[in-house]
């Protein structure tokens, strides 16, 4: 037998063993890296006087992500030295897919608003708010949703992980003319899973909705990602569609 042939099957398991292993890591951090914020974020709060789980929900979600943050970029300073790849913590060196951001995250915004709120829609009744409409919580939730959950999410879950999978399962899909790296898409998927406990607490047509615009939007956050080679799209999507979301449900609340 062809000794090319010979090596290519040889090498065949031990690139299906990268992958699953790979995915296996992905989904371990993908679902562990929050709840292990969270952990010290609790813990931080007992020892250092920093917001607690057990308080009001906006400063506890400010110190969860910026734990989560911290400790996405020292698991990128750790893969750096192991698996040398460029993880997008840069301006993006050509095209940079910034207005296709900037207009998909409005649209997913509405999107997202009408999902969310589809019984309130039906009803003709004004959505519920989490928070007393004050100066303060207002400019808190629309700074968080604006500018602070886009790096604080991105870099864990797209920089971090979708690099990561990339370099253990490479692989394409494509749909016509457009293709991307298949660890966009399963990262994409692991994002959405994570938020099924919503079919616990929300009717099943509701928490489908979210699962599938999660979905979608990993995907649109990954290929950004991949074809930039750059964060910056993920981040200003990412933070674009939800503080859209935000401030239409803000708007209608208190003036509709």
């Amino acid at each position: 037998m062809n000794r090319g042939i010979m090596s290519k099957l040889a090498a065949a398991p031990s690139r299906s063993l990268k992958a699953v292993i790979g995915i296996f890591a992905t989904i371990v951090l993908g679902l562990g890296l929050p709840i292990l914020a969270a952990t010290l974020a609790e813990l931080a709060s007992g020892h250092f006087g920093l917001p607690s789980m057990k308080g009001p929900t906006l400063p506890w979600l400010y110190s969860q992500h910026a734990f989560q943050l911290v400790l996405a970029l020292i698991g990128i300073a750790i893969l750096k030295r192991l698996l040398p790849a460029d993880y997008g913590l840069h301006a993006p060196p050509g095209k940079t897919y910034v207005r296709a951001a900037i207009l998909w995250g409005l649209f997913f915004g509405v999107l997202m608003l009408v999902v969310d709120y589809a019984p309130q829609i039906l009803a003709h009744a004004r959505p519920p708010l989490d928070y007393k409409p004050t100066p303060v919580n207002v400019t808190g939730w629309l700074f968080f949703e604006g500018v602070y959950v886009g790096p604080t999410e991105e870099i864990p879950f797209r920089s971090l992980l979708v690099t990561f999978l990339a370099m253990m399962m490479p692989g394409k899909v494509r749909l016509g003319r457009f293709d991307m790296n298949a660890a966009g898409v399963v990262v994409a998927l692991i994002f959405a899973l994570a938020h099924v406990t919503n079919f616990w607490v929300r009717p099943w047509p509701l928490a489908l909705g979210q699962q599938l615009y999660a979905f979608a939007l990993g995907v649109l956050y990954a290929y950004w990602l991949e074809k930039s080679k750059s964060i910056v799209a993920p981040i200003i999507g990412h933070n674009v569609s939800d503080v859209s979301e935000t401030a239409l449900q803000l708007a209608w609340a208190t003036l509709g």
